[in-house]
């Protein structure tokens, strides 16, 4: 794992304002995945849509971790439904 793919949590606690505990719940619920090295939490450059897109759910409009988790899985159900879709409908076209 290279050092610019990962990103201090507390440097997106202080670009974002936002408290570290809250990086550490969505961690804990499974909606991000943070790396710990040498005793510090450290969060993937790919984690970082996610993190904004559950920050802004979460501060913005007062939905709480569970109510996160529910907008996730039912995210992750409608990508699965849209492949889905996408897959029979290229079965019934070749």
């Amino acid at each position: 794992m290279e050092k610019n793919e990962i990103i201090p949590a507390e440097e997106c606690c202080t670009y974002y304002n936002i408290e570290f505990s809250f990086i550490q719940s969505l961690d804990e619920h499974g909606l991000i995945s943070v790396d710990k090295v040498d005793e510090k939490i450290y969060i993937h450059h790919d984690e970082l849509p996610n993190l904004e897109k559950y920050m802004h759910l979460h501060y913005d409009l007062n939905i709480n971790l569970e109510g996160l988790e529910a907008i996730n899985h039912l995210l992750e159900r409608i990508r699965s439904m849209q492949h889905q879709v996408i897959s029979l409908q290229n079965k019934l076209s070749g």
